[in-house]
């Protein structure tokens, strides 16, 4: 069934009628909607399921994007939309005396961008209904089995119906509790880090200095930060307050651990929402069993610590993505689909292991622990190049995949923003979906052939390396010395 366009209904179990698309993807999250739209705009019938109503929530717990995020969403033209509902922050200051400057990052977003979720998500879901995603909101999906020609997803619709859904590929990004994961019968290996976090909207009667204001002293940890309405978030944690998730909350409380970490709580009133929830760090062994997929929060959870899992979902969709439409458009074997596990489950590892490392550092108490603290927070300010690579681990753009044996050294690498001749720039060029191959100004371009997924562009200088850059701003090949023939050898293998 892979590269079927067919939508017309088929007859499940239970009689009620079931649709069929190239994709399903389960979960309307920013992992789901980035995923879906860019299906969609490929030109790949796509199915978004959500077990929720069709609203956008304001109870979001992400509040950051980094820097490689925002390279990932100018590929889709929506990078100056989000930078103008967030407010930009370029130094960070951990543990009170460790200071991360991004204004010297090589990247065009040389900042992190304080944004709430939920304006992520606004722009996503434009972007995905424009595209032409099929949405279908208040559907549970209750069963996923596969087989040789595709998967099958049950769903209970909102009339309290049974419907089987047909699709080629499924992708789960239905979060932490994932029923897709469920569904696979894949473990979730790890435990709770932080229980009892505390989390409430509330307003301030005085400003925080910072955009940004977080701390830890003692048995306290808050963290601050603006929705931009006149109402902040607050995330906070007490060590001598561990309770479950289903002890009921106060306005006093979150105060008391306010004032514990920071100090001081800022006058804070009229709270609109107040929960508690428990921190996690789990990670699926797997990010594909056979035809179907997890991506985002249902293959990795961890400490919000450095404000990476958004980010880390929206990263793992735009590799997936570009792989699934050139499978099913039949451009590239299925063996493509297998590098999706081998790229990302690294790169979610190493989230687990740096954000589990802030948290613990931020929370240090006993005497050797705040040793190894001020030890580690000062080799960080006198180090540039171990700092440096801690900057690239936080925002995304220190992470490379594996390449083949032989191949060039930038294979697999993050290519950030370049200057083409004419004026151009290659994140634009990679809109649509499309590879990017970069040449010596003064080569031919090669034939046509593949103009629906390949832009030709030409370095602005002097450089003489062409370079193959896949969809996804990760270079796919390169070479120093490639005449035509070894360039069309190139892209009939990556690009098909």
């Amino acid at each position: 069934m892979t590269g079927t366009t067919d939508t017309t209904g088929t007859k499940g179990a239970t009689g009620t009628t079931g649709t069929t698309s190239n994709v399903i993807v389960v979960g309307s999250g920013p992992t789901g909607l980035l995923l879906a739209g860019d299906l969609a705009a490929a030109g790949v019938p796509v199915t978004l399921l959500e077990k929720r109503p069709r609203k956008i929530s304001n109870l979001s717990r992400a509040f950051v994007l980094h820097a490689r995020t925002l390279e990932q969403l100018d590929a889709r033209g929506l990078a100056d939309e989000v930078e103008q509902a967030g407010r930009p922050l370029d130094r960070l200051r951990l543990f009170g005396r460790l200071t991360i400057a991004l204004d010297t990052l090589p990247s065009r977003f040389n900042h992190l961008l304080v944004i709430p979720q939920y304006e992520v998500e606004k722009a996503l879901l434009r972007r995905a209904t424009e595209a032409g995603v099929r949405f279908r909101y208040d559907t549970e999906v209750t069963d996923v089995v596969q087989d040789a020609d595709g998967v099958t997803v049950t769903v209970r619709t909102p009339a309290g119906d049974t419907e089987h859904l047909r699709a080629a590929y499924t992708v789960g990004t239905d979060g932490m509790r994932s029923a897709v994961r469920n569904a696979l019968g894949l473990d979730f290996p790890g435990h709770s880090v932080i229980r009892s976090v505390v989390l409430a909207d509330v307003r301030l009667a005085e400003e925080p200095e910072s955009l940004l204001t977080v701390n830890a002293v003692g048995d306290a940890f808050a963290f601050l930060a603006p929705f931009g309405d006149g109402y902040y978030r607050v995330i906070g944690w007490n060590r001598a307050r561990n309770v479950p998730d289903s002890e009921p909350l106060d306005l006093d409380e979150v105060k008391e651990v306010t004032r514990l970490a920071l100090g001081r709580d800022y006058g804070m009133y009229d709270a609109r929402w107040m929960s508690r929830f428990h921190s996690d760090e789990r990670q699926a062994p797997a990010y594909r069993v056979g035809r179907v997929f997890l991506a985002g929060d249902a293959a990795h959870v961890h400490t919000p610590a450095g404000g990476q899992g958004m980010n880390t979902g929206l990263q793992d969709a735009a590799n997936l993505g570009w792989k699934l439409a050139q499978v099913i458009h039949g451009h590239s074997g299925p063996e493509l689909l297998d590098t999706y596990q081998t790229e990302r489950h690294p790169v979610g590892r190493s989230v687990l292991r740096s954000s589990g490392g802030i948290v613990r550092m931020a929370m240090a108490k006993r005497p050797w622990t705040l040793a190894l603290r001020a030890g580690l927070t000062a080799f960080l300010n006198t180090a540039a190049p171990a700092r440096r690579r801690a900057v690239g681990q936080i925002t995304g753009i220190g992470y490379r995949y594996p390449a083949p044996r032989g191949a060039h050294r930038l294979t697999g690498t993050r290519v950030p923003d370049l200057a083409l001749a004419g004026g151009g720039r290659l994140y634009e060029a990679l809109r649509g979906g499309r590879f990017v191959l970069v040449t010596p100004a003064d080569d031919a371009d090669p034939t046509p052939a593949r103009k629906d997924r390949l832009t030709v562009g030409h370095w602005a200088g002097e450089r003489r390396t062409a370079l193959l850059v896949r969809p996804d701003g990760y270079v796919a090949w390169a070479s120093d010395t490639a005449d035509a023939p070894v360039i069309e050898s190139a892209l009939a293998a990556h690009v098909g």
